[in-house]
């Protein structure tokens, strides 16, 4: 669609877990492990996108894919209408013009041994700007993020979490892209500060037309920021839709243990808790039906053996479950029942939480 400005299709990446040799000798007929499989979602211009899941579940390597720092062997990435997959690392460098990368450790990713000044105009001269003042860019961008010209000179140690932050909002912004990666963008901050980053990157989308691709594990920074939210398991899609939607009415048992998790300080508003227990099935030996059957309070034999089509659910709402919208009253101990081959799970017209929806964070 022309309003998409980021397509991405049937995404699949994998790494090697063997050398040839080894799999030779051990006759390992696929030494592979799927870190991204068949992911496929638009983000549209201006719009923030977020990407939700546990550690390990695909979401960093996705972004990184988009970017070109890890290679996709299937699959589309197109940016603006044009096919990123398969460029070569000099042909990938004008795009890293338009989609740029927050880092998801801010202090790790600037070096120790050059200033904040030397960091963030470092873009320009890896693309040969030489036409630019760097000296006026940095108090440009240092001003752009809300940091005096003063910290110009400062080196990372020297930086709170923060600041640390901000900078890397300032190196990601040098080039003026249309799409940002934003990997974990509040982790380790102060409630407070987490405010103050989420509120200059909602500022900066307005006045600049940003398009958002947000990483995040946290599910109420999503809920106020991001117009679309994907859940992603085991490199997987397992459910999509707008971010209102799901919170209001989650399709997948994932999601709905997710958001069960979400800490409530009112005990007047907790919902039934639903805890997530079992164990993460290994990339290397993913299950033959439904890959969250391990841990799914609701499996039923049908789970078991048959894994769920990725179909929409209701419109413009996708999931892989047989059984979606489950109702948390029917959640029962993992492993118990699954193999009795019930009826099917009743459905729920909903969930008693606030709708999700764009808004100024509270400092």
């Amino acid at each position: 669609m022309a309003d998409n400005i980021l397509t991405v299709k049937d995404l699949r990446v994998r790494f090697r877990t063997a050398g040839l040799v080894k799999a030779l000798i051990d006759r390992i007929e696929d030494p592979f492990i799927d870190a991204v499989m068949k992911v496929s979602f638009d983000l549209g211009r201006g719009e923030t996108f977020g990407l939700v899941g546990e550690s390990g579940s695909g979401k960093t390597t996705l972004g990184r894919a988009i970017i070109g720092l890890v290679r996709a062997q299937e699959g589309s990435i197109e940016y603006d209408g044009n096919e990123l997959i398969g460029l070569s690392d000099s042909q990938f460098r004008d795009i890293r013009r338009n989609i740029a990368m927050m880092f998801q450790d801010p202090v790790a990713s600037l070096s120790p041994r050059k200033t904040v000044r030397a960091s963030i105009t470092e873009p320009f001269r890896i693309h040969n700007m030489s036409d630019r003042n760097l000296g006026e860019e940095a108090r440009r961008l240092l001003d752009l993020v809300g940091l005096h010209p003063g910290f110009a000179g400062a080196y990372p140690h020297q930086l709170s979490g923060g600041q640390a932050r901000r900078v890397g909002v300032a190196r990601a912004l040098a080039l003026e892209p249309k799409v940002i990666i934003a990997d974990e963008p509040t982790a380790g901050l102060d409630v407070s500060v987490q405010g103050e980053i989420l509120n200059l990157m909602n500022r900066l989308q307005s006045e600049l037309g940003l398009s958002y691709l947000i990483i995040t594990h946290n599910l109420p920074v999503v809920r106020h920021v991001s117009d679309k939210l994907a859940i992603m398991y085991l490199g997987r899609f397992v459910e999509l839709g707008t971010t209102k939607e799901i919170f209001e009415k989650p399709a997948h048992p994932y999601t709905l243990g997710l958001l069960a998790a979400v800490p409530e300080p009112d005990p007047d508003k907790r919902r039934d808790k639903l805890e997530l227990q079992g164990e993460i099935p290994s990339l290397m030996r993913r299950p033959d039906g439904c890959e969250f059957d391990t841990r799914c309070p609701f499996a039923q034999k049908k789970c078991l053996e048959v894994a769920p089509k990725y179909e929409e659910v209701a419109p413009g709402h996708w999931a892989s479950c047989h059984f979606p919208f489950p109702d948390p009253a029917n959640a029962r101990a993992v492993g118990k029942g699954a193999m009795a081959g019930e009826g099917n799970i009743p459905h729920v017209d909903g969930h008693a939480t606030e709708a999700g929806h764009k808004s100024r964070v509270s400092q």
